[in-house]
C-alpha cells in the first residue's frame, strides 16, 4: 500500500526531471532534444493523474508537486527554447530592435511567468473539470518546441525576431484568457458527444503528413482556432 501511494508522485517527479533536461537541451541549442523531453514530460504528466485515480492514491502533495513540475516542463523549458533561439546569430532583427539584441531574448521568460499564472489559476478554478479556460501549458510548450525544432530555418529565411516576440505576447495572453478550450477526454466514441474532438483529430492528419516536426506547432494553432470557432463552454 505504501509503495502504491508513491507511484503517481514518482511519475510526476519524472515529469520534472525530463523538464529539467529539456531546459538544458534548450540552453545548449539542441532544440530537437528539448522538444523530445518536453513530449516525454507531457507523457508523464498524462499518466500521473491517471495513476492517482486508478490506484486511488491522490494526495495534497501530489497536486502541488504536479503544478511545480508543470511550470518547469511547460513554462521554464519552452522559455529557454525561445531565449536561446532569440540569441541565434542567424536570426535577423529589424533595425529598430538591433540595438536591443542583447536584451530582447529575456522577453522569452514572459512564457514562464504566464505559465505559472495559468497553473495557479487552474488550481483554484472549479469550472475546468472536463474542459479548459485558456490554453493548457503543455500545448503552449509543444507549440514552442515544435516551432523552433522544426521551423527555425523557415523563420531564418522568411521572418525575423518580431514574429517570435509577437507570438510570445499572443500565446502568453492565451494562457490566461477567458477563452473556453475543449478537452480531448473521450467519455465514449459517439460523434454527437465528441464532435469537436473528432473534427480536431481529422484536421490534424494532413498537418502531420505534410509539416513534419513543425506540424505540432500547427496543430496547437488549429486547436486554439477550433476552440474559438466552436465556443465550447467549460463545464461548471
Amino acid at each position: 500500500m505504501t509503495i502504491k501511494k508513491h507511484i503517481p508522485n514518482t511519475v510526476t517527479c519524472l515529469n520534472l526531471f525530463s523538464g529539467c533536461i529539456a531546459s538544458v537541451m534548450a540552453f545548449e541549442g539542441a532544440y530537437e532534444w528539448a522538444l523530445f523531453f518536453i513530449v516525454l514530460s507531457a507523457t508523464f504528466d498524462f499518466f500521473d493523474g491517471m495513476l492517482a485515480r486508478v490506484l486511488h492514491a491522490p494526495s495534497p502533495i501530489g497536486k502541488e508537486l504536479d503544478s511545480l513540475a508543470d511550470d518547469i516542463s511547460f513554462g521554464v523549458a519552452p522559455a529557454f527554447i525561445v531565449f536561446s533561439f532569440l540569441k541565434e546569430p542567424a536570426l535577423s532583427y529589424p533595425a529598430f530592435l538591433e540595438g536591443c539584441r542583447l536584451y530582447v531574448p529575456y522577453l522569452a521568460f514572459v512564457i514562464a511567468v504566464f505559465s505559472a499564472l495559468r497553473l495557479a489559476k487552474f488550481n483554484i478554478d472549479t469550472r475546468q473539470t472536463s474542459s479548459f479556460i485558456g490554453m493548457p501549458t503543455p500545448a503552449n510548450a509543444l507549440f514552442w518546441g515544435a516551432l523552433i525544432a522544426g521551423g527555425r530555418e523557415f523563420i531564418y529565411a522568411h521572418a525575423d525576431a518580431t514574429l517570435v516576440i509577437g507570438l510570445i505576447l499572443l500565446l502568453s495572453f492565451l494562457l490566461v484568457a477567458e477563452i473556453p478550450m475543449f478537452s480531448l477526454k473521450f467519455k465514449n466514441l459517439s460523434w454527437k458527444d465528441n464532435k469537436v474532438s473528432f473534427i480536431f483529430l481529422i484536421g490534424c492528419m494532413p498537418l502531420l503528413l505534410f509539416l513534419g516536426i513543425s506540424s505540432f506547432a500547427a496543430i496547437i494553432l488549429w486547436y486554439v482556432l477550433l476552440s474559438v470557432l466552436t465556443g465550447k463552454k467549460a463545464t461548471h
